[in-house]
């Protein structure tokens, strides 16, 4: 595979590792070759390491089963999501989830990504809906000004929300760095 063709959600095979791609982004400067910079995590718990490739440069790339599967519970040994074509159960460590359970509801069907049957990542919408639990109350009056306030979500997530958002309002966040997109009209 050229590097150029890597996405997030992809898994590549390097210096004898797994990664999977987080995040990547094609740069053309001014002067010199293009190149894609790429953010991999290590499915081995290693942490995220970036990398440079050139675009016409050749990547190992490696196969990724995608199975979706409800979430139904994390505790000290991990979280437990259930198959939702055969209803087996399986529990996946929280070093191997990172940050993503911050994103999904209990119960919530999710994609997880597997390979030769072991799960390596859960794979993230760009956004998600989840509801305030938690958020100071707003000043009245405020709705012009551009400061923000903290407010707990439902997950455990802390964001940064405008001050006219209230406790139990529902809002849409994003996945790739957990900052407030808009307020969810809940009918």
């Amino acid at each position: 595979m050229r590097a150029n063709e890597l996405r997030p959600g992809m898994a590549v095979n390097m210096e004898g590792k797994l990664y999977v791609c987080v995040k990547t982004e094609h740069v053309k400067p001014g002067k010199g070759p293009a190149y894609v910079q790429a953010k991999l995590r290590g499915v081995d718990g290693s942490g995220i390491a970036e990398r440079r490739f050139n675009s016409d440069a050749s990547i190992d790339g490696a196969t990724l089963d995608r199975r979706e599967m409800e979430y139904l519970y994390s505790d000290g040994s991990g979280a437990t999501f259930m198959d939702t074509s055969d209803f087996e159960q399986h529990i996946i460590p929280e070093n191997v989830l990172g940050d993503s359970l911050l994103y999904v509801r209990p119960n919530a069907n999710c994609t997880i990504l597997f390979h030769e049957e072991k799960p390596v990542s859960l794979e993230l919408p760009s956004a998600v809906d989840l509801e305030i639990t938690d958020t100071p109350p707003g000043i009245k009056g405020a709705t012009v000004t551009n400061q923000l306030k903290e407010a707990t979500l439902e997950t455990g997530l802390k964001t940064k929300v405008p001050p006219f958002i209230v406790t139990g309002e529902t809002v849409r966040v994003s996945t790739e760095d957990g900052s407030y997109l808009s307020r969810v009209k809940t009918d």
